[in-house]
């Protein structure tokens, strides 16, 4: 993969695919104010290199899900005031995209400037199945600029015409996000630092289901927190109660166990489970062992016991990898797991890597430092699907170069 290095970008209209799907919520005057801007932040390595090397920036990203549909809410125009703080430079938000308003703006952009185009999915060729369709707007793109600078690692696992199609046309590299993350990545799929430990949470087992499936071979350890233990508890023929069970997945997990087990890998569930009587941070709440959940209650958090064991394994790993929360953390009741476990992972000895998503949104919320972890990914989906041992299409055709 080719990288800004290798690239003469001084007086040239260089287009950056960054990823700005950031959180946003309603203020108090009416206005879209965005809840965490690490996506933001991750991006000005790339930027600042840009500009101080005479580029012309033009920043193209997504926001949310529109569908092909321009919605106020969803619009760019936050983004484009928060890089601009952060950059410390006006940041013009192009809103045709593609049409002449835009073309106009970028005529005028002077070596050092940055103008964001308005969110890419308010196009629906964007994110179309018909390659024609997204070739067509990928053109449109690609004749705004002259190179390419792909740098939103979130959508690498998407073939859309910003980030896939607009490389086949233009010469292109990776960026400082995108290099960083895919040789993390990569690293952690090769030669670990062992022991090797992986702390998976979240919801559902099925959404894990190709990582554990891909990493029973090359890690030592393995942790189950989150909503998924439920099933793996469920297998092991514990009464889970009211807690999120998917009775399809307890085969496919009874698998993985004895998978684990021929593997020689250290297979953790928590020994007791924080449960309430309803989903809420008002709910009655107790701690229970993991095997004596009472029917009526349900399992939102791992409790002491569970974070020490966990965290008495972490500390005496290597290389420790961490996707999804260990409990519903956004209520106080039912965050301590994952803040226990997270305070571990950043007092571990050797590398530390946090997937995206709800992981290192976890992190913000409960206010850890993020300096205390070796890599904070911005793509959850992305980053798991590079662990499942999956080939992402955004970094296939930056592999291939033009």
């Amino acid at each position: 993969m080719r990288t800004l290095d290798d690239l003469q970008v001084d007086g040239k209209v260089v287009l950056v695919r960054s990823d700005f799907n950031v959180p946003l919520a309603d203020g108090e005057d009416g206005s879209r104010i965005i809840t965490d801007d690490g996506r933001i932040r991750a991006s000005l390595p790339t930027l600042e290199y840009l500009r101080a090397h005479g580029a012309k920036v033009v920043v193209l990203a997504h926001l949310g899900r529109p569908n092909g549909v321009a919605k106020s809410e969803l619009s760019l125009a936050p983004v484009a005031g928060r890089l601009g703080e952060l950059l410390g430079v006006g940041v013009r938000l192009g809103t045709d995209s593609t049409g002449p308003i835009t073309a106009e703006w970028i005529s005028q952009l002077q070596p050092g400037d940055v103008l964001l185009l308005e969110n890419l999915r308010f196009d629906a060729r964007e994110t179309s199945k018909d390659a024609t369709e997204r070739q067509g707007l990928a053109r449109e793109l690609a004749g705004l600029g002259e190179i390419y600078i792909s740098d939103g690692f979130g959508v690498l696992h998407r073939e859309q015409a910003s980030v896939t199609d607009i490389a086949r046309l233009l010469p292109c590299a990776g960026g400082r996000l995108v290099v960083a993350e895919t040789n993390v990545f990569r690293s952690l799929l090769a030669n670990p630092a062992r022991p090797y430990l992986v702390v998976l949470g979240g919801s559902k087992v099925s959404d894990k289901l190709g990582v554990i499936g891909n990493l029973l071979n090359r890690i030592d350890r393995l942790l189950i927190g989150g909503g998924m233990a439920f099933t793996f508890l469920a297998a092991q023929g514990y009464e889970v109660g009211d807690s999120l069970l998917e009775v399809d997945q307890i085969d496919v997990v009874k698998g993985f166990i004895s998978q684990a087990a021929a593997a020689g890998v250290e297979l953790l569930l928590p020994v007791d489970v924080v449960i309430a009587d309803e989903f809420s941070a008002e709910a009655k709440v107790q701690c229970v062992p993991s095997d004596m959940i009472p029917t009526g209650w349900r399992g939102l958090d791992i409790g002491p016991e569970s974070v020490a064991l966990f965290a008495s394994k972490i500390a005496d790993s290597e290389t420790v990898v961490w996707n999804g929360p260990m409990g519903v953390f956004e209520m106080a009741p039912f965050a301590a797991g994952t803040k226990g476990v997270a305070e571990a992972i950043a007092a571990a000895p050797g590398v530390s890597v946090v997937g995206g998503g709800d992981s290192a949104a976890a992190l913000r919320i409960l206010g850890l430092p993020e300096s205390a972890f070796s890599h904070i990914s911005t793509g959850g989906g992305a980053s798991l699907e590079l662990l499942e041992g999956k080939t992402l299409p955004g970094i296939t055709v930056l592999d291939e170069g033009h």
